[in-house]
């Protein structure tokens, strides 16, 4: 029977049987959206490319997977639930149409695209900064003052953003100038954390709370994520809302490795890489094992690794390559907590209870730092919150991700990604053992329920109409990306890890590239295409090869 094209597996068997390719231009570890797209573009530059990835889906984070049989069939997403600055001529656009990636996305509710619901209060977040802004003061009248230099501190790094695209992300003196003339608060807080800077505003905690309410975006307390970073994941959505991908969030991955076999290049999944060669100080080529467990040196001019970067610097590189200044940074980095994510397909109309195009976060209380503080109580999961999204209800025109009066949606949370808090020891993940051990199987029974409950407080009665149900913890995510500490945010956005404090494209060794949500190009689905087309701007300068 022939696959149905819109599943994510659906060219999982041509991709895990291709040859392995032993002669390349550039190899890349790993088929995530950073990956995919540094090879998109390398490939129609005319470059010899190829991608490598242990998975049997290519996309990363940015991937579905489906579940049930063809006759009821659910589609689920693992890590694109929602992006910003889709409008015609965005980022988006900017970045994937010159490799040939032409998608079409579903505007989120323009009117409130985040819907944040405290005990007794629920805020909107529109799209726009004055609409913002507005539905801040409609709020809290009586904080005025403290709204408007936040705002101020917004509309500077917007200001800063955009005069860093002109210079494609590089600083230069007319950013400088920018920043110096019309930045002023920029030089002052440019190292400071989200906390610190409302510290300065106000202490009115539910304002707080609402400034930060948007922070399971990027896994972090007010007191220890970036001030900077904070504002520019905000911006990334306020300036022109929510978007949604038509057809789901396997379409972006699934274009652009189109786009790389369409110009030569090749995508083999299940095909897992276990070392980055070296001769002479550089990086040379990759050892590539099949999924029947047959090795292949494969010799590349350039490799570019979108993996893990701890697995990349610890395992497949390894300590012994690294320069004294990269192991030095590599034992200071952290990670922010993982993500636990309860999937759902629901026999009910999400419409008639008014869910809509919206994503709902959803806090037990006003205290954002406690949220962090106590992820973890008796050394057990403890939740006091979750998000809440539905792709059936962003991308109604598609009929695929569930059956016809089925509702798909996901439920999630931010909890730590230690083994021992679920149960399990460090030497448990070494296999798939621990999917069976009866206290991990308790737990995250015991948080999945939690998250259905939620949901049910949110939109009372949907509980009854649940026909399916299946959850992902931290460790979920150690299992198929090898991510650290089972977190999606690749290494936490702190002050010092922001920006020029992350790995730059170039990587520890000569011939050695990275792309990925660890480089300084930032996480996120965003940030892992940008830092794609800069590994690959690097790459190609270096080869000798002009670049679209």
């Amino acid at each position: 029977m022939a696959a149905e094209p819109h599943l994510p597996t659906a060219r999982t068997r041509d991709r895990s049987q291709g040859a392995i390719p032993t002669d390349l231009d550039v190899a890349l570890v790993g088929a995530g959206t950073g990956s995919l797209t540094a090879a998109a573009y390398l490939a129609q530059a005319g470059l010899k490319v190829a991608c490598f990835d242990p998975h049997y889906v290519a996309g990363g984070c940015a991937t579905q997977f489906a579940r049930g049989k063809r006759s009821r069939r659910y589609l689920f997403d693992v890590g694109l639930h929602y992006i910003g600055d889709c409008a015609p001529g965005g980022m988006f656009d900017r970045l994937l149409r010159p490799v040939g990636v032409n998608l079409e996305y579903e505007a989120m509710d323009p009117d409130g695209f985040d819907v944040l619901v405290f005990p007794d209060r629920t805020f909107k977040t529109p799209a726009g900064l004055d609409n913002y802004e507005a539905r801040l003061l409609e709020h809290f009248p009586d904080e005025r003052k403290a709204i408007a230099r936040w705002m101020k501190m917004l509309r500077q790094v917007l200001g800063a953003i955009a005069a860093l695209d002109k210079t494609h992300g590089k600083m230069s003196w007319s950013v400088l100038l920018h920043i110096l003339l019309r930045g002023q608060l920029l030089p002052w807080y440019q190292n400071a954390t989200l906390a610190a800077f409302l510290d300065t505003c106000t202490d009115n905690m539910q304002l707080r709370a609402v400034l930060a309410g948007s922070h399971g975006d990027h896994g972090l307390p007010p007191s220890k994520v970036s001030l900077l970073h904070h504002c520019g994941l905000m911006l990334h959505y306020l300036t022109t809302g929510g978007w949604y991908p038509k057809g789901g969030g396997q379409v972006m991955a699934n274009g652009l490795a189109d786009s790389i076999e369409a110009s030569g290049g090749a995508v083999l999944l299940q095909h897992e890489v276990t070392k980055i060669t070296m001769e002479n100080g550089r990086a040379t080529g990759l050892t590539v094992a099949d999924r029947h467990g047959a090795t292949e040196q494969v010799r590349a001019k350039a490799v570019i690794s979108g993996a893990d970067i701890f697995l990349t610097m610890d395992t497949l590189l390894g300590r012994e390559h690294l320069p004294k200044a990269w192991r030095s940074q590599r034992d200071r980095w952290s990670v922010p907590d993982g993500v636990f994510m309860t999937c759902l397909a629901i026999k009910d109309d999400l419409t008639a209870r008014d869910f809509g195009r919206r994503n709902y976060w959803q806090f037990d209380h006003y205290d954002v730092e406690a949220y962090y503080r106590d992820n973890a109580l008796g050394g057990r999961p403890n939740v006091q919150g979750s998000y809440i999204t539905s792709a059936t209800q962003k991308d109604p025109s598609c009929t695929h991700h569930a059956p016809e009066g089925v509702e798909t949606v996901e439920v999630m949370a931010l909890l730590p990604g230690d083994p021992r808090v679920w149960g399990l020891e460090p030497d448990d993940l070494v296999d798939e053992s621990y999917r069976k051990k009866p206290e991990y199987l308790a737990r995250k029974q015991r948080v999945e329920d939690e998250l259905v409950r939620r949901l049910d407080d949110q939109f009372p009665g949907v509980g009854q109409h649940i026909e399916f149900r299946e959850s992902a913890t931290p460790i979920t995510q150690v299992r198929y990306t090898r991510a650290e500490g089972g977190s999606g945010y690749g290494l936490a956005q702190t002050p010092g890890q922001f920006g020029d404090g992350r790995p730059s494209w170039r990587g520890p060794v000569p011939g050695l590239y990275l792309a990925g949500m660890n480089t300084r190009s930032g996480h996120g689905i965003a940030g892992a295409l940008h830092s794609g087309r800069a590994a690959a701007s690097i790459v190609a300068k270096d080869l000798g090869v002009p670049l679209v």
